[in-house]
């Protein structure tokens, strides 16, 4: 299933970057309106227990100015029918590498908004502190596989048993709409003013394997919206202690 944010909450979630540059609105109009996973996070509920988020290279923090603008919709009666009630979190916070994506997340919140912090950061490097819900969306191929295990069971601890960590990586067994995908990617990072970095892939069956064997619970979802891609949502949740691993 498709789904698309309505049009309204798009557009009050992309209405604050304006007070960064014309990058960031289109940037977050083109993002939030044209990727499927951002409707998903809010449709199907997964984000609604979250009072602590924490989003791992999370850019100029538009899933942030979504959140926002989805609890504000719902107060004010105007939501999706059918859809799960949206998050209100305490504590946003995003770690970001650019620098340039931090001012204008710093822009479009204040310098003093009382939920949302980002921060200049390396995801390898940063302490994670303690959340509820870590979020990944299309970053962990960026670093070696040593490293991306070792964020990953940084993640773990962070959210603790029953905690959540949600992702979106590419399937590397796809063949064509996986080259695809990684062909977009390169060209919106360098579009950024990112280098073209070497990526570091998998097929989704290896990510649930190296996913279960830290400890969590995974299930899979198909996340392209109507692009030829081979995205795929993992939503992973930490295994209690003493609890056989899920094969969902």
């Amino acid at each position: 299933m498709t789904t698309s944010l309505p049009r309204g909450l798009l557009a009050k979630a992309c209405e604050r970057f304006r007070r960064a540059d014309r990058f960031a609105f289109h940037y977050a109009r083109g993002k939030l309106g044209g990727d499927a996973i951002f409707a998903e996070l809010l449709r199907s509920g997964l984000l609604t227990d979250a009072r602590r988020i924490l989003d791992l290279g999370s850019g100029q923090g538009s899933l942030f100015a979504l959140l926002l603008a989805a609890d504000e919709a719902f107060e004010q009666g105007q939501w999706p029918r059918g859809w799960a009630k949206p998050p209100k979190p305490v504590q946003m916070r995003g770690v970001e590498l650019m620098a340039r994506d931090v001012w204008r997340a710093a822009q479009a919140f204040g310098a003093d908004h009382p939920v949302v912090h980002v921060e200049q950061g390396d995801m390898n490097a940063v302490d994670f502190g303690h959340c509820d819900v870590v979020t990944i969306l299309d970053a962990l191929h960026y670093f070696d596989f040593d490293l991306q295990r070792r964020v990953l069971e940084r993640i773990r601890d962070a959210v603790g048993p029953g905690g959540r960590f949600i992702t979106r990586v590419g399937d590397q067994s796809a063949g064509l709409p996986f080259k695809l995908s990684m062909w977009v990617d390169q060209v919106v990072t360098f579009s950024r003013g990112h280098r073209l970095p070497r990526l570091y892939c998998r097929p989704v069956a290896d990510w649930c394997a190296l996913l279960r064997d830290i400890g969590f619970d995974v299930e899979v979802k198909p996340m392209s919206g109507a692009l030829p891609f081979a995205n795929t949502m993992l939503v992973c949740q930490v295994r209690h202690p003493g609890t056989a691993p899920s094969m969902a």
